[in-house]
């Protein structure tokens, strides 16, 4: 009931706890009309108070200036009546009325104006400085585009002062001037102090990340940018009062070729399109929109079903054609408003914005909107190198794609699908020229070169179709070489299809590049189970060569009627690719019979293609032996193989088959400690890679084992843009990589959360668990990933959030046979409910912690957890909390004592150092110092008896005592000794962190 002063002011304290939204804003209307019953100031202007500040944050800003107008009422009858705080805040929210006049079309300028004036009059006589009122006519100078200049300097000029809006959102203010002048560099600097951390408000630094975000892509720094994006736009997802952020946010997307990216995004914010009550902010979502929607309706993408407006089903360009008209409409009320053109052309600049980069900005995140979006970068990458010409006439056209297909030159694709464009035409003649052949023969080789697609694609039962096909054609057009030459092919098609693609694609089609087998080795799996899958054909293999050498016998090497050597090599390496399967698949203890075949089967086509001079087919056979060479341990032999084979590829003039070999030497390196080396090899692999625009290369996994010795080099930022990359690749495969991407995610998620970038980390894990479909993950990634982001969460201090993920999780892991993960999650889920004020929960977690423990000890984590919670109940509940606080630190000890009696795997000098620790701690929470002195007394020599390992939380417990005693107790000579003696220690110790802060302690000590 609010029938009472009192109860009204405490329903206003409980709805100030409530986050911003309907909620908040219903109640304080309400608790603006009940206020008004009383005939009492105070509580009528801090009910008016609360109701204007939950307008202002829930996207209702055009209504703040009646609801002051009635605070400003009550202010001139009764300004003693107001409270302290509520006073400040009369003047505060002067200007929370000159934002919302200027953001809303409807109010004529001449009332801005008087506004203005009456924001000045207040301020002067009241004293104060008029700094706020030269920002509001900057502001309003900024929207209508008149004396913005002389404007601006006006405010920079004035120092700040008691009524200056925050320093972080001044600084976002003055960033957008730089922005508006096309400055970039200048606003990125100026933004310098909000976005590192050191100014920040509410809605900082996020706005200001969302404001930063084009100018970084536009001055190349893209990780700043890729994070800002992250954590900011996390923060700002549904709110209201980010509409305008959000919109930011969008247009980033549209412009990094991140459009599905952008259409989850709009997703997630479709609610915002109801939201009228601040047109200002809303004119800067709805262009945000439109940019998105203009970029994927360009790119032909018009039909395409997007999330727009509740009620109606839309499309791109439906949705395009909705928020262009209102947004149109809005932007030129403005502009009638202020007489200028200054918002529509500020709308029309974004609009005409182009692409930013040549390629997608890997964000690390997965987007799994619109997939055939997608497919290719909204902008075509520049080309590295000049590419094979094609020639006009046909006959010359089909024998270069000949000549390239035995070189192995990555052209010879486009000069095929030339080829069967131009024999799809209309009217098209087969020439009759000797050197073409015949038609049936073209015929076979466009099917042959559609099922070479079909590999690259991962696709093993259609190329086998494709294959067996062409062979048969081959076969009608007088060419058995060629035709047995694919029916060897066929045999080992697919046979390491569960590894990542490459290896298997290249080895099966004869490409020549049969390594790729190391990268799927490096994501994982490439130690696919033989048990259930039939190996390789021996008997058809062996059957293959033998009728290969009749034909070469009969026939030698002709075209028609013989086999090719090129088309021998290739039954050749059919056969030293199914006996190095058979290897690998046999490893760490390969057979007697299995090493020797793979010998016989490597040897043959390593010395036949030397004898018939191919530098191509001698370098395939020879990463099959490194990679052997590599898996069995003999690193070092491996990667002097690699490196001669680069040696002879480039003798050879053959550049464009060096990546898969530098790929394979990089993972032989990581294998082998030597990181900062494969960093540079793989770095220079993908540099080779996109050179020759090879799309059948694993770029995925050489990405993402980049990250790897980037992650070892310490080189965060390197590891983070790899994994990012390796993530989006393996998204873009044809048939989805979820697993492998969902594991990169991982790895990126933790070098982010190490080099403290936690919000970029959540972000990261959330999109692999939001992911529709993340259910069909591995149980134990999608808990890893769990655990991951619970632990994020609470490092953010989103204690909710956090205990939600822990509960899900223990409820996961509770069927598990192996416990230790139950006791684990039971009891970090009891902490952060606690820290999150839910202690019935929190002791429910417990009990299920302690039960877990019964079966599965986790002696130092489930006393740690009682400590916590000991810690935190006494500074919940003060000196009440206390009897509470130390039971909980007594049942640690006996956790302890029980497993020193069971024999439980436990650190004893810890558990005890820690709970003398704690127990000290909690009493000098409640000033009980001479006994929490006595405890840490005792702390000490009990984190002795743990050796060097104990040093640091043994230095943390005389920290403390140094703090009661000299500052507590005042006792500072006995504090300076104790702490002198303590530097010294740290110093042997090695412990520099623990020096600087005991040093400084000592320090404000002695003055």
């Amino acid at each position: 009931m609010l029938d009472t002063p009192d109860a009204v002011m405490a329903a206003l304290r409980e709805n100030d706890a409530r986050p911003y939204g309907r909620t908040r804003t219903v109640t304080a209307e309400e608790l603006a009309e009940a206020a008004d019953q009383f005939e009492d100031t105070e509580i009528r202007s801090m009910a008016l108070l609360e109701l204007m500040e939950a307008y202002e944050f829930d996207g209702e800003r055009t209504k703040t200036p009646v609801v002051f107008a009635r605070v400003l009422k009550l202010w001139d009858q009764d300004p003693d009546g107001f409270s302290e705080w509520a006073r400040h805040q009369v003047f505060w929210r002067f200007k929370w009325v000159a934002d919302a006049l200027k953001e809303n079309p409807d109010v004529p300028l001449a009332a801005i104006e008087r506004w203005h004036t009456e924001l000045r009059d207040r301020y002067r006589g009241a004293d104060f400085d008029l700094q706020p009122y030269y920002a509001q006519r900057y502001h309003l100078a900024a929207q209508t585009g008149v004396g913005v200049q002389d404007a601006y300097e006006l405010w920079a000029a004035r120092p700040r002062s008691e009524m200056s809006d925050c320093h972080a959102c001044e600084t976002r203010a003055a960033a957008l001037h730089f922005i508006a002048a096309g400055d970039d560099a200048r606003a990125l600097d100026v933004l310098v102090p909000v976005l590192d951390g050191r100014s920040g408000c509410e809605q900082e630094p996020y706005l200001s990340q969302a404001v930063a975000l084009l100018p970084l892509v536009r001055q190349g720094r893209l990780d700043e940018a890729r994070s800002c994006h992250l954590s900011g736009y996390r923060y700002a997802r549904g709110k209201v009062a980010m509409q305008a952020a959000i919109g930011r946010h969008l247009e980033f997307c549209a412009l990094t070729g991140n459009e599905p990216r952008g259409l989850e995004l709009l997703a997630e914010n479709r609610d915002l399109f109801a939201y009228t009550g601040e047109p200002e902010s809303r004119l800067a979502f709805l262009v945000g929109v439109e940019v998105l929607v203009a970029a994927l309706a360009g790119a032909g993408h018009g039909e395409l079903a997007v999330s727009g407006p509740a009620g109606s089903a839309w499309t791109v360009d439906t949705l395009l054609a909705h928020v262009r008209t209102e947004a149109e409409a809005l932007a030129a009320r403005f502009d009638a408003r202020n007489g200028t053109d200054a918002v529509g052309d500020a709308r029309r600049a974004r609009l005409a914005a182009e692409p930013l980069l040549a390629e997608p900005l890997a964000l690390g995140v997965r987007a799994t909107a619109a997939p055939e979006v997608a497919a290719a970068p909204a902008v075509a990458p520049a080309p590295r190198r000049e590419a094979e010409p094609e020639p006009e006439d046909f006959t010359d056209l089909v024998l270069r794609a000949r000549e390239l297909d035995l070189l192995g030159h990555p052209d010879g694709d486009r000069l095929w699908q030339r080829i069967a464009e131009r024999v799809a035409a209309e009217g098209f003649t087969h020439p009759e020229d000797p050197r073409l052949g015949s038609r049936a023969r073209l015929h076979a080789e466009l099917v042959e070169q559609q099922a070479h697609l079909a590999l690259e694609r991962d696709e093993y039962a259609e190329a086998r179709t494709g294959m067996l096909a062409a062979a048969e054609l081959f076969e009608q057009a007088g060419l058995p070489g060629r035709a047995l030459m694919i029916r060897a092919r066929v045999l080992v098609v697919g046979l390491d299809e569960d590894e990542a693609s490459g290896g298997a694609s290249d080895g099966a089609s004869g490409g020549g590049e049969a390594s790729d087998e190391a990268a799927g080795e490096a994501s994982g799996e490439g130690e696919a189970s033989a048990g259930d899958k039939p190996g390789p054909d021996w008997p058809a293999l062996d059957d293959a060569l033998r009728r290969a050498e009749e034909l070469r016998a009969a026939a030698g090497n002709a075209v028609e009627g013989g086999m090719t050597d090129d088309d021998y090599l290739i039954v050749l390496q059919s056969r030293a690719y199914a006996a190095h399967h058979d290897l690998v698949e046999a490893l760490p203890e390969p057979s007697a019979e299995t090493t020797a075949r793979f010998e016989e089967a490597v040897g043959r086509y390593r010395e036949t293609a030397a004898e018939l001079g191919s530098a191509r087919r001698s370098a395939t056979s020879r990463q099959y032996t490194a990679d052997a060479a590599a898996r069995q341990g003999r690193l070092a032999e491996a990667v002097a193989e690699l490196r001669d084979v680069l040696a002879r590829l480039d003798d050879a003039e053959l550049p464009w088959h060096t990546p898969r070999v530098l790929g394979l030497l990089g993972q032989v390196l990581l294998q082998s400690g030597e990181w900062a080396q494969a960093a540079e090899v793989f770095h220079r692999a993908l540099a080779e890679v996109s050179r020759w625009g090879d799309d059948s290369y694993p770029y995925a996994p050489t990405y993402m084992m980049l990250g790897h010795a980037c992650m070892q080099t310490g080189d965060a930022g390197g590891a983070v843009r790899a994994l990012s990359e390796a993530a989006a690749r393996f998204d873009r495969q044809r048939g989805g990589a979820v697993e492998e991407a969902a594991q990169v995610r991982l790895q990126l998620a933790d070098v982010l959360r190490a080099t403290d970038r936690t919000g970029d980390a959540v972000a990261v894990l959330e999109s692999v668990l939001l992911d529709a479909g993340a259910a069909g993950l591995d149980v134990r990634l999608l808990a890893q990933a769990r655990l991951d982001l619970a632990r994020g969460l609470a490092d953010l201090e989103e204690y909710r959030d956090a205990a939600e993920e822990y509960l899900r999780l223990a409820d996961v892991v509770a069927g598990w046979e192996d416990q230790e993960t139950h006791t684990m999650v039971a009891c970090e889920a009891t902490v952060t409910l606690a820290h999150a004020g839910r202690w019935d929960a929190a002791e429910a977690a417990l009990a299920r912690a302690r039960q877990a423990h019964e079966c599965s000890p986790q002696v130092d984590q489930l006393a740690g957890t009682l400590r916590e919670l000991a810690k935190l109940t006494v500074r919940e509940q003060g000196p009440d909390g206390l009897d509470a606080a130390l039971a909980r630190i007594a049942e640690a000890d006996a956790v302890a004592e029980t497993a020193a009696r069971l024999g439980q795997e436990h650190t004893d000098w810890y558990l005890r150092g820690a709970s003398h620790y704690e127990r000290g701690r909690c009493l000098a929470i409640v000033d009980r110092h001479e006994e929490a002195l006595a405890e840490l007394e005792l702390a000490i020599p009990a984190y002795e008896k743990g050796g060097d390992q104990a040093e640091a939380p043994r230095a943390e417990a005389v920290r403390l005592a140094a703090v009661i005693e000299g500052g507590d107790l005042g006792r500072t000579k006995a504090a300076v000794a104790r702490l002198t003696a303590a530097i010294a220690r740290c110093e042997a110790a090695g412990l520099p962190d623990a020096v600087r802060i005991l040093t400084d302690l000592r320090g404000r000590f002695a003055e």
